[in-house]
């Protein structure tokens, strides 16, 4: 899963969100790539038609140099990274806690039923706004325009 809390002065906050499904096959990829992750930041960018800002963690695939060739190459897009290890600065970190809690003590069966109830739980967080900016006053970062 990849998600961003995206906010526009003006608008709700938001959650965008990709999932990616790891099957065990031989010579698939278990985690994101630059590619997932600038396709994620693209269909944000559209979502919200503004530049965006932003805050990284500093996950090896958010700064390799495939990655800055990425992030150079769009015009809209700036970041900043987060110190080394930071999770308390991180507003996503507190979707992975809320969603991780609603799944606890869930027998799913197999995975394509997780990956729904996941999605399921994305969803849901995506229309509480007001969720999402806890999760954002919680870094204590602002919620205003300076």
């Amino acid at each position: 899963m990849a998600a961003i809390v995206a906010m526009r002065p003006g608008l709700r906050t938001r959650l965008c969100y990709t999932t990616r499904t790891h099957r065990g096959r031989k010579g698939e990829r278990k985690s994101f790539s630059e590619h997932d992750y600038i396709a994620l930041l693209d269909s944000v960018h559209q979502q919200l038609r503004a530049p965006i800002i932003l805050v990284w963690d500093r996950l090896s695939t958010h700064v390799s140099a495939r990655m800055r060739e990425l992030v150079a190459a769009r015009p809209w897009l700036r970041v900043f990274l987060l110190p080394g290890y930071a999770p308390d600065l991180n507003p996503v970190e507190g979707v992975w806690s809320q969603v991780k809690r609603s799944l606890a003590n869930l027998g799913t069966g197999n995975l394509d039923r997780l990956l729904t109830l996941v999605r399921n739980r994305l969803k849901s967080l995506q229309y509480r706004a007001h969720i999402l900016d806890g999760f954002i006053a919680e870094t204590g970062l602002s919620l205003e325009p300076p």
